[in-house]
């Protein structure tokens, strides 16, 4: 049985990111937008850490770190602004948020 390659990790990771762009672009509940942008998260730490495996340091994994770290704190914003949305209009829809201005 052959070992997953480089290129066999980069077509996932591309195939993930591929997934996450069509929901951000195409979906307009706030919940699908916010898993969408995870999924594209995640696709980048798969790049980091195959280039890693790839080059055999450690610099992926240090990379990897720092967007996990973004990506909690952009969990935390994102669903208190998701839930203040909800609490408002009773829905997650995307193109309500126009509605918050001042």
């Amino acid at each position: 049985m052959l070992a997953p390659t480089l290129e066999h990790y980069l077509i996932i990771a591309a195939v993930i990111f591929s997934i996450g762009i069509f929901g951000v672009l195409f979906r307009r509940n706030a919940i699908t937008l916010f898993m969408s942008i995870e999924l594209m998260l995640n696709a980048v730490n798969l790049t980091f850490i195959a280039f890693s495996k790839y080059r055999a340091d450690l610099d992926g994994h240090v990379f990897s770190f720092f967007v996990m770290a973004v990506a909690a704190a952009e969990a935390a914003v994102g669903l208190a602004l998701i839930i203040h949305i909800f609490r408002h209009f009773r829905k997650v829809d995307v193109d309500e948020v126009s509605e918050l201005k001042f």
